[in-house]
């Protein structure tokens, strides 16, 4: 074998090295790893086609609406636990995962969870509807009341011509036969449902002839159990005067009812058994208890007749007369200490009978208002004395004020002759100066006043020192 030299890199070469290249297999690789960790699950909603379903047990579909589609797949453990098998042209919401088919490089969506459509819109109202009630306070358990040992009557709302009112019928006569039973007949499915659920819930409450009442029906879809995840329904249960056990559907089936009720049986047939005991056990018990009173009573009697063999022997070693005539001082001593205390007993009655009496005159209506009444006439008097001397003093110093008043009045003045000269516009005169002759003045005098014309003016001369 001959070996070749190896040449020299041609720059094509080394421009080819420097690069990235992909294989169509690390690139679809890559872009499902991106598709797998950058996005998150999504919820669609949209019309299945191409539906198929190979030996395998997957599901390969189609989602598609007006604008587009995408390719879906569905593995065996995931479609395993739907209720039912998709077919094309159904409405469907899913939950799914963003991926890539890498053998093929198509975008794909792996579907972990898929409902029909319209059972989607119902389970979404239905968690509104718990969420809101929730935080109401409806669902609390400190809310919730305890159902009665042994119910004299039970008020089943059920339809009546359905299995469940049979099975209940049934454990109720199998294990408290006793007990009576009241069936409240509504539907539980259909629009006439709720309208007779609540008419029953209400007649169970205005009657009140039942101690528990039990809701109940067999199991079915989501739609057929609709009736018992209304509001209004809900809100009756809780308002309902007595304990609610609600066995709705199946064990795997939660309605709203179920949660506001007080106790919640996985069936019909265990609301049944919860709300009664058992009749066979309670007899096993009666049977125990019966067994242990003989034996108790057995070996009562036992000492009693050990002691009346004690007495008897007792009897025969002593004077019949001697116990006699002790009985007889001892029953005369008793009988006087029984006069004593029922004498004693007579008195200390009599004696808080009056004590209560005059408490209870004291505390009489009448007599408190008899109290008010003079309680309220003293300070009727005592207001009127206040008054008086009140008004006795303002008198006295009115008096005083008009006396002291009349001293410097102006009027006291005019009556020892003066008079009070004002000009004609009313103002006071004090200096003749501010008189010119001819002007007109007005004199008040202590009777009447007088108009006057100036006919002279006499200045004052000053003080000669």
């Amino acid at each position: 074998m001959t070996l070749r030299p190896k040449l020299p890199l041609q720059s094509n070469d080394r421009t080819k090295t420097e690069r990235d290249i992909y294989s169509v297999g690390r690139l679809n690789r890559e872009v499902r790893q991106l598709l797998d960790h950058g996005m998150p699950v999504v919820w669609i909603e949209a019309e299945i086609s191409n539906f198929s379903r190979p030996g395998s047990g997957h599901w390969y579909f189609s989602l598609k609406d007006s604008d587009a589609q995408v390719r879906c797949a569905m593995f065996r453990a995931r479609n395993a636990l739907t209720r039912f098998t998709p077919v094309d042209g159904q409405l469907v919401l899913v939950r799914a995962k963003v991926g890539l088919y890498e053998p093929r490089g198509e975008f794909q969506l792996v579907v972990e969870h898929i409902e029909d459509s319209g059972v989607g819109a119902l389970r979404r109202e239905y968690e509104r509807l718990r969420e809101q009630l929730d935080a109401e306070g409806l669902f609390a358990p400190e809310f919730k009341r305890k159902l009665p040992p042994v119910p004299q009557c039970i008020g089943v709302i059920t339809s009546p011509t359905g299995a469940a009112i049979q099975d209940i019928l049934n454990i109720l006569a199998r294990r408290f036969p006793a007990v009576r039973v009241l069936i409240y007949a509504t539907a539980v499915q259909g629009k006439a449902a709720v309208p007779q659920i609540l008419e029953a819930i209400s007649l169970a409450s205005v009657r009140q002839e039942c101690d528990v009442l039990i809701v109940a029906r067999g199991g079915g879809s989501i739609e057929d159990l609709w009736a018992f995840n209304d509001e209004s329904v809900a809100r009756a249960l809780r308002a309902a005067p007595m304990p609610v056990v609600t066995g709705i559907g199946h064990e795997i089936d939660f309605t709203i009812a179920d949660f506001v009720a007080d106790l919640r049986a996985p069936t019909p047939s265990g609301a049944a058994e919860l709300v009664v005991p058992d009749s066979a056990a309670w007899l096993n018990t009666l049977n125990r208890l019966a067994v242990r009173f003989a034996q108790s009573t057995q070996r009562h009697l036992q000492r009693e007749q050990q002691k009346l063999d004690n007495l008897q022997h007792r009897l025969q070693h002593s004077h019949p007369g001697q116990k006699l005539r002790q009985g007889a001082q001892r029953l005369d001593e008793l009988e006087q200490r029984l006069a004593s205390v029922v004498q004693l007993c007579l008195s200390q009655g009599r004696l808080s009978a009056q004590h209560l009496a005059a408490r209870l005159s004291q505390s009489s209506p009448v007599m408190q208002l008899h109290r008010l009444v003079q309680r309220q006439a003293a300070q009727d008097s005592r207001l009127h004395e206040s008054l008086a001397r009140l008004l006795n003093t303002l008198q006295q110093q009115l008096a005083l004020a008009g006396r002291a008043l009349h001293a410097v009045s102006p009027l006291a003045t005019l009556k020892r002759g003066f008079a009070i000269v004002t000009t004609a516009d009313g103002g006071v005169l004090r200096d003749a100066s501010e008189l010119y002759p001819q002007d007109i003045i007005n004199a008040r005098l202590d009777r009447g006043s007088v108009r006057a014309r100036v006919i002279e003016i006499t200045p004052v001369l000053p003080n000669k020192i």
